[in-house]
């Protein structure tokens, strides 16, 4: 009894999912969504059916496989260590992409405090660099001190998308929205297509939702479970909060903004409102870019543990943290900046988003066809691993159709991107085998 007196329940578990999941991804989205309108919610409805699946998936890979490396080491089960590498190596490409659009996304909302970013393209540049490097340098001293910031100030996030899904309904205009449904006149299936990979990205980070299933009551019964629950309340929040507010913004209007969320709280009661807002917005940006630097830190630091990343990715700091390895990735995130300079920070922002959500892609769907064969080892009865299956193929396929939606552009360079990380693998296999030969010759002697 006094074992599991400390392990969390439902509802806390429940808690941490939906605090990970929501971060950052939704603070621009309405500006994005705008350029299709309102029409452009049926891919919030697809995506959240898709969401579901591959939260409950990767609840039971998380469940059955316990190995260190999360969506590399499942999909190691099913497709060998290569995957490994390729899994870890596109999940580390994806978050160097996310980490800078959520510096595109502070930077919007950083320019109603600061103008001069919004001057030039340069302006905004020198912008997201500032914020990639302070949120960097931020990191270096270790686990406890990210997660203590990043706990709070994910909340400036949280309570401005929820506040404006619940009260926003009082400043609800009908003929405002019925105007926005559909400015441009496309099809449902057209709609659903250009909203997906905007959509998808605000769920982005599911996949950490199996990772706490040690410290639970139960996990069998509330990991999914709590992955489910914290899976709808944020769909069914970010629905919301979009729909409100392209009943509240003209659309034209909303498509230009670079700071929805605090141009809404303006509209619906004062500027200075709408100011406390953005600099809540601002406070979640920062946070949630701190904990994903963080997180792909670690992430690198285990395949360089493993001998699949150079070894500098590994090698740690007084405050264990994998100082080398985030100059590094710093240094990535700072040339992707440079090459995605964009006229408008909104444009900047959905081709990172785009080549972001393809990238994901590569290892969602490495680490989810791996959940038959990790059900298998498990031993699970009959009526569980048929539900696995049936739900791990809508999930497969989800993934496979949200990396189709994201462009021709994006499966290009993500291609490409993927191709290169198979080109690297190449050396690291034979540095293997030479290592399994000199083990050999040492045995034999």
């Amino acid at each position: 009894m006094s074992s599991n007196s400390n392990k969390m329940g439902l509802m806390g578990l429940t808690t941490i999912v939906t605090v990970n999941m929501m971060g950052s991804g939704i603070i621009l989205l309405p500006s994005s969504l705008a350029a299709t309108g309102g029409i452009a919610l049926l891919a919030w409805a697809v995506t959240a059916i898709g969401a579901l699946a591959i939260a409950y998936a990767f609840a039971k890979c998380g469940m059955y496989c316990t190995d260190d490396g999360g969506m590399s080491a499942y999909a190691e089960k099913a497709h060998g260590k290569s995957s490994f590498f390729i899994a870890s190596y596109t999940y580390y490409v994806c978050l160097v992409i996310s980490a800078v659009a959520i510096a595109v996304s502070c930077v919007g909302y950083l320019e109603y405090f600061i103008p001069w970013l919004k001057e030039t393209p340069i302006h905004t540049f020198v912008g997201v660099i500032a914020i990639l490097i302070v949120t960097m340098f931020a990191n270096v001293k270790g686990a406890k001190i990210t997660g203590q910031i990043s706990t709070i100030t994910v909340w400036g996030i949280i309570i401005p998308v929820l506040g404006l899904s619940i009260i926003g309904w009082f400043w609800f205009d009908t003929k405002v929205f019925a105007e926005a449904w559909n400015p441009n006149d496309i099809s449902a299936g057209s709609a659903i297509y250009a909203g997906m990979s905007l959509t998808l990205w605000a769920f982005l980070g599911i996949e950490s939702a199996g990772a706490n299933s040690g410290t639970v009551e139960n996990p069998k019964r509330n990991v999914p479970l709590a992955c489910m629950l914290a899976t709808v309340f944020s769909a069914a929040t970010y629905i919301a909060s979009t729909t409100v507010i392209q009943g509240i913004i003209p659309n034209e209007v909303l498509a230009k903004s670079d700071s929805p969320f605090g141009l809404v709280f303006a509209q619906m009661f004062s500027p200075l409102v709408g100011e406390i807002i953005t600099a809540m917005a601002i406070m979640a940006c920062l946070g949630s870019l701190l904990g994903w630097q963080f997180t792909n830190a670690q992430v690198s630091k285990v395949a360089a543990d493993m001998r699949l990343f150079p070894k500098i990715f590994g090698d740690v700091n007084k405050y264990d943290a994998p100082f080398k390895g985030m100059m590094i990735m710093l240094a990535f995130e700072l040339i992707l900046a440079v090459m995605t300079i964009s006229p408008t920070l909104l444009k900047q922002f959905n081709v990172l988003v785009n080549l972001a959500v393809f990238i994901n892609m590569v290892p969602y769907v490495l680490a989810l066809t791996a959940l038959g064969i990790i059900m298998k080892n498990a031993d699970v009865n009959q009526k569980e691993y048929n539900n696995g299956i049936i739900i791990g193929s809508v999930a497969v396929l989800y993934s496979i159709y949200g990396a189709y939606s994201t462009g021709e552009e994006a499966v290009f360079y993500g291609a490409i991107i993927t191709l290169l990380g198979y080109f690297f693998y190449g050396f690291i296999a034979s540095r293997e085998d030479v290592v399994k030969e000199d083990v050999i010759k040492k045995v034999s002697s």
